[in-house]
């Protein structure tokens, strides 16, 4: 009988193309998840990773088990859920930041809730200033949220990809003074980021258009009413990237962290493994 335990672990070094990442999503240290993979390739006679190098890769018997493997996974967690599940309630209260939002997010969610018939999930995009103080005051149970690179306390990171945009088609002059912007209202981590840039290259700056929606600042940067800054999944083919030789150096590294509440229950803990796989997905993509 394949342990269902050392499964989880192989297909997590996968995804995450390493021992530690890895070790951080199923909540094991990097030796025990080294250990578990090797006791795998013991049961097994074969060998399924490759590590000579820089990221560990799986070998073709790997690549053979990868697919048994997840739907194994994948049925053993229904079957959990069927039997824990049938005629309870419950709820997850989900924070998640607007571009996840317009993502491929809500396609995961109603597959999770679908699942789960007994169980009902709240989920709320907004600013992750907003999320963060609602789940430290018990208010959600999970929340993906932006933050400067660094933090702590998180099940996982992934590090992001900012830019500074302008339009395509209708570019604004980005050498205009005072410079004008396109932001979400106080409180977002680029629109700190943004005025801290523009302050410390001495330059003025004025708050074009503010909106509390991404697809309101996406439109803007588009039709050339000012400058933004987008993670690489909410560029669009209307916006151009800004660069040093434009006057835009980098912005300041910021992270995506996904953070669970204290006692989370093993529903909420089920989705984090669901959203951090998709995650892996969607920054490995942008990478």
């Amino acid at each position: 009988m394949l342990d269902l335990e050392l499964l989880r672990s192989f297909v997590s070094v996968v995804d995450a193309g390493g021992f530690t990442r890895a070790g951080e999503r199923v909540h094991r240290t990097q030796s025990t998840v080294s250990q578990q993979i090797r006791r795998l390739e013991d049961d097994l006679g074969q060998q399924l990773l490759d590590r000579t190098g820089k990221d560990v890769t799986p070998t073709e018997a790997g690549e053979r088990l990868l697919s048994y493997a997840r739907r194994l996974l994948a049925l053993a967690e229904e079957a959990r859920d069927m039997v824990a599940r049938a005629g309870q309630g419950g709820a997850i209260r989900l924070g998640i930041p607007e571009d996840f939002a317009a993502y491929r997010l809500p396609r995961l969610l109603g597959s999770f809730a679908r699942a789960r018939p007994g169980l009902r999930l709240d989920v709320r995009a907004d600013q992750s200033l907003n999320l963060k103080r609602d789940l430290e005051r018990g208010d959600l149970d999970l929340a993906l949220l932006k933050r400067e690179a660094g933090g702590a306390g998180a099940i996982a990171v992934w590090p992001e990809r900012v830019y500074w945009v302008n339009s395509k088609d209708h570019p604004c002059d980005a050498k205009t003074d005072p410079v004008p912007l396109i932001f979400f209202p106080g409180g977002c981590l680029y629109r700190r980021s943004a005025i801290h840039a523009i302050e410390s290259a001495g330059r003025r700056w004025h708050m074009a258009y503010t909106s509390a929606n991404l697809a309101g600042i996406q439109a803007a940067v588009a039709a050339g009413l000012g400058l933004s800054i987008l993670s690489e999944i909410s560029i669009q083919a209307e916006h151009r990237k800004l660069t040093a030789r434009d006057g835009f150096p980098p912005i300041d590294r910021t992270e995506l962290a996904l953070v669970a509440a204290p006692q989370a229950s093993p529903a909420t803990l089920r989705l984090a493994d669901k959203l951090a796989e998709l995650c892996e997905e969607v920054y490995a993509k942008a990478a």
